[in-house]
Parts: structure tokens; sequence; C-alpha cells
């Protein structure tokens, strides 16, 4: 006699996971490793201090005669953006180079065969962590320091044109970097190679375009580098400008979120191509 399973009874062995128990695998593999902690940490404790320390020095540097919510939100946030890009980038590279570098990621890819949903589950992860990590930085900052340019005149309260929307687009800019980062590290493989390419995209080549000659095609490069969208997003605007000026290389903030999701969605589209097509 022949025993047969009920038709409606699939193998444990052939179920997919639920893409819940995959996110959970992922938020016990950030929380776990030690370096991921310490990334950030550095993006509150950079983004912090750099704000606390343009505070303290305000006074020495001269309190400027005609008070500015630009500036002031420019030293609330732009300590932690230009730092926190690269941070932010560099923990996206690790959630998938590490596991390269250590093996792992085959495992991984054997618990769970299609390898989008990981992924997916990755970028899920690493976005709303950074994300909520830079939030609550830039939002401990502003709160800090406020009574200090209060006490001059200098005060940007949260009702103040733009104020609120460069807090949120400051922490959006990093976790469109980690995202950013994430999908470097599956195209390629590597944390050291990722680390190095996420530094050049949010700071190195911003600076060197600078300097490259002046015309059309500098102009275009200049303007839709990632590391300008983040100058972008965490600015004080008032809306006047133009959405994108290529000659003057202006961005609006609304500009600046396109390119930064843009930049993200294209990393992440070549690194799921890389992480379908290539074996682990």
């Amino acid at each position: 006699m022949t025993l047969t399973a009920p038709a409606h009874r699939s193998d444990a062995r052939t179920r997919r996971p639920a893409f819940a128990c995959v996110l959970r695998s992922e938020w016990i593999k950030l929380l776990s490793i030690p370096a991921s902690l310490i990334t950030l940490g550095g993006i509150f404790f950079i983004g912090m201090t750099g704000s606390l320390f343009l505070t303290a020095t305000l006074e020495s540097s001269g309190v400027p005669s005609v008070p500015s919510l630009e500036r002031t939100m420019g030293d609330v946030t732009m300590p932690m953006v230009i730092s926190g890009q690269i941070i932010a980038g560099i923990l996206g590279v690790m959630m998938i180079g590490a596991e390269y570098s250590s093996g792992t990621i085959q495992l991984t890819l054997v618990a769970v065969p299609d390898r989008l949903r990981v992924l997916w589950a990755k970028a899920i992860v690493a976005g709303s962590a950074v994300t909520g990590v830079a939030f609550i930085t830039v939002l401990g900052t502003w709160a800090a320091t406020y009574p200090f340019y209060a006490e001059h005149g200098l005060a940007a309260p949260l009702t103040g044109p733009g104020v609120t929307s460069a807090l949120v687009g400051s922490a959006a800019y990093l976790g469109f970097c980690s995202l950013f980062g994430l999908g470097v590290g599956a195209l390629v493989r590597s944390t050291t190679a990722g680390s190095i390419i996420v530094f050049a995209a949010t700071l190195l080549i911003p600076v060197l375009s600078s300097v490259l000659p002046y015309g059309l095609l500098s102009r275009l490069i200049r303007i839709t580098l990632l590391g300008n969208a983040g100058d972008a997003m965490s600015r004080v605007s008032d809306g006047s400008g133009p959405f994108l000026d290529l000659w003057s290389g202006h961005i609006s903030t609304a500009a600046g979120w396109v390119i930064a999701a843009v930049s993200a969605g294209l990393a992440l589209t070549a690194g799921a191509i890389a992480l379908r097509r290539r074996d682990a």
C-alpha cells in the first residue's frame, strides 16, 4: 500500500519563507553585528557633536547681523549630512558585502532562493534604520541648539518656512544613501570597493566636478550628482526658484529628492540584475 500526501499540503523544503520572516532575519543580522551598530551610532555622534561645535563657536566666529533660517538650519543639518552620507552608504554596502566576504551569502540564498526578496528585505531594513537614526539625530540636534540660536535672535522654529522639510529631507537623504550603497555592494560584492564608490559618489566627485571646464556637459554632471542632491534636500528653501537651473547649478528641494531617489533606484536595479545573473 502506498501513502501519498494530501495534494494541498506542499513539502516544507519547497515552501518559500514569508517575507516577514526574511525581514526579521535581516533585522537580526543588522542588530547583531557590532560594526553596524557602531556605524549607526557614528551618524548620531558626528551629527550631534558637529552641530554643537558650530553652536559653541557661534560668538567667536561672529554672530550674523541679519537672522537667516537658511544659515541656522545649515549649521543644524550639514554636519550630519556631510559625514553621514558616507557612513550611511558604507552601512548599505556592508549589508550585503560582508556576507560575500564571509561566505554567508550562500546560506542566505539557500534559505531564501528568491534573490530579489533578499535584496528588498535588506533595502527596507537599511533604509528604515538609517532614516530613523538620522531623523532622531537631526531633530535632537535642532532641539539641543535651539536655545543658543534663540538667545542671539537666530532661532529656526519648526513653523518657519522650509525648516521641517529640511529636517525630514536630511534624514531621507541618508536613507537614500544607504540604498545606493546596498545597490553598489550587490553589484561589486566587495565592502572595500563599494565603500570607495560611495565616498566618490557622495563627496569626492561633487567636489572635483567644481573644477571641470565650464560647459553644458560639466554643468549636467554637477547638477545630477548624488552628493549635490543632499545639499538641496537639507537646505531651507522658499520654493521660489526653478526646479533645476543647469547654468547656475541651482537644485531645488524637490529636484534633490528626485535625484537622490533616482540614484538609489539605479544602484539597486544594477545590484538586483547582478544578484540574479551571477553565481553566489
